[in-house]
């Protein structure tokens, strides 16, 4: 498989008979519709292995004492660590009030984005020939999840922006006099899908940037056995190897980091959406003093 398409694990693979003929224009531009593909099934193994394992990992405590049952140990200590972090240093500083409401939402987008990023790092392709299945992928290395992980941000910022900041919300689509407002509430609405398709586009091309790499060299292999021979291909292979292995570790530095810049992202553009009505009484009491 590699031979012949080395970027074959990138794409997305529908599984046999899970494809439905259909017309809905750009988003069909095959003319189906994939029901259940490689990348769909990681997400759904991703979505399982978070609700199946994590409560009870971050139930784990040192003892059944008084003491013992608030003090957590092992993956427990661990996902308190890494959620008290979330909450203290991601969320907070930018939600503020908010936080208790916004705060689940922060973690499930943390751990559901690094847990797909760590699956697409597993080398499940090696098993597709025993399934006649295509499995394995990064699923956040297709844009149709990414965009649709930003986009339930999006609604996240735009309905919560609404509730909570009402009139103060729809007026800071345009923060200059009303006669500029034909300028500057498109340029404001313009803002907010930028921010959206940041979120959709950073996630997606920081993962699918490794994958192309490690594709390409593994071809290298390939193409110089059949230029140099056997022996060229040896060669180069003891080189693509080690290529491979530094370059597999920083993705998975880059899958914890994409994970962070995610999420951190995340809470900024709901903290902006939410606390706005906070910054126009700012402005109105400095323009008081």
């Amino acid at each position: 498989m590699a031979a012949e398409n080395p970027l074959g694990h990138i794409i997305q693979h529908p599984l046999a008979g899970f494809e439905q003929p259909a017309d809905l224009g750009f988003l069909t531009p095959r003319g189906v519709v994939t029901l259940l593909s490689d990348q769909i099934l990681m997400m759904i193994l991703a979505g399982l292995l978070l609700v199946l394992f994590v409560p009870r990992l971050a139930r784990r405590r040192a003892g059944s004492d008084p003491i013992g049952r608030l003090v957590p140990t092992g993956f427990g200590n661990f996902f308190e660590s890494v959620c008290q972090y979330l909450r203290k240093e991601v969320a907070e500083p930018v939600l503020g009030a908010h936080t208790d409401r916004f705060i689940p939402y922060v973690w499930s987008a943390f751990f559901f984005v690094l847990t797909v990023n760590l699956l697409g790092l597993l080398p499940i392709q090696s098993l597709s020939a025993l399934f006649g299945q295509h499995l394995g992928g990064t699923a956040t290395g297709n844009i149709w999840v990414t965009a649709t992980l930003a986009v339930l941000t999006l609604v996240m910022m735009v309905v919560n922006g609404l509730r909570f900041g009402g009139m103060a919300y729809v007026k800071h689509f345009c923060p200059g006099p009303l006669w500029l407002a034909p300028l500057l509430v498109p340029v404001e609405i313009i803002g907010l899908g930028a921010k959206t398709f940041a979120l959709a586009v950073r996630l997606f091309a920081n993962m699918i940037a490794g994958h192309i790499l490690l594709g390409v060299l593994v071809g290298l292999i390939f193409s110089a056995a059949a230029a140099l021979g056997s022996g060229g291909g040896l060669a180069i292979g003891v080189v693509v190897v080690l290529g491979s292995v530094a370059i597999t570790l920083l993705e998975v530095f880059v899958a914890f980091l994409q994970a962070f810049i995610f999420t951190f992202l995340t809470a900024l553009f709901i903290g902006m959406s939410v606390n706005v009505h906070h910054e126009h009484h700012e402005e109105a009491g400095a323009h008081g003093h």
